[in-house]
């Protein structure tokens, strides 16, 4: 498990590699003394999980996560404890408080483990080559098993893109729909089909974009069309030139 360390405090960061060495299976990958220090090196490395304090000069750990495209997961580390409820409403796997307890460091390792191993489905493969044909994306696509920040009004979460079925456009934003939750974010479809790993998420139509891991039936309909239903709904028109291409990807 590779870890990146976000913290201003030097004691802090180096009481936290202390407390980590205790733990062969864990590597420590970097450290960061603030927000944008942490967003140049997240740009760099990919580790599995960060250790995240919330107070830092200029931006708070919790901008720092709502200024990523993807983020591993995350566990807090702050001295205050009136931020767990808003840890926890980002899907943070954990909120330990300074000075840090071996023990409570103990238990959120495991559970970082638990969730990174944890079997995922294993969906078909499909060719990355998009309807509309846009621009080749600067940077690695998003995968299943990236998460994001994802912010509604008052409301956020911190939600791996393996969980969200659908993105379906709704004026002009697009609803993401995983859970329960239906939050509208500013983005084209367009640009989140740029951002995603076409192997996972297909362009049904104009107005959506399915994860195929989320396929429950597929149903012949008119005009040579398909329509798909989505485990937990709902169901998908598949548009007649994405239909046939999505019988030519994923047959033998």
């Amino acid at each position: 498990m590779e870890v990146v360390i976000v913290d201003d405090s030097r004691l802090a960061r180096t009481e936290l590699r202390h407390l980590l060495g205790a733990f062969p299976e864990v590597t420590v990958v970097g450290e960061a003394r603030h927000a944008a220090e942490a967003r140049a090196l997240l740009a760099t490395v990919r580790p599995d999980l960060l250790l995240l304090d919330i107070h830092m000069p200029g931006e708070t750990g919790f901008e720092l996560l709502a200024s990523l495209d993807a983020a591993p997961q995350v566990i807090f580390t702050t001295a205050y404890d009136e931020y767990a409820l808003r840890a926890f409403e980002v899907n943070a796997l954990d909120y330990l408080l300074k000075p840090v307890q071996p023990e409570r460091l103990a238990a959120a390792l495991t559970k970082a483990r638990s969730r990174s191993t944890a079997p995922s489905e294993t969906a078909p493969p499909v060719a990355p080559a998009p309807a509309e044909t846009p621009a080749e994306p600067a940077t690695t696509p998003l995968t299943e098993h990236d998460q994001v920040f994802v912010r509604d009004g008052e409301q956020c979460w911190f939600v791996r893109l393996s969980e969200v079925r659908l993105f379906e456009i709704s004026g002009g934003y697009t609803q993401i729909y995983f859970d329960s939750h239906r939050p509208l974010i500013p983005r084209t479809l367009q640009h989140l089909e740029q951002r995603l790993d076409a192997r996972t998420f297909f362009r049904a139509n104009r107005q959506q974009i399915i994860n195929l891991k989320w396929v429950e039936s597929i149903t012949p309909w008119f005009s040579n069309t398909l329509k798909i239903r989505l485990r937990g709904g709902p169901e998908v028109e598949v548009s007649r030139q994405q239909s046939a291409r999505f019988r030519e990807l994923l047959s033998l």
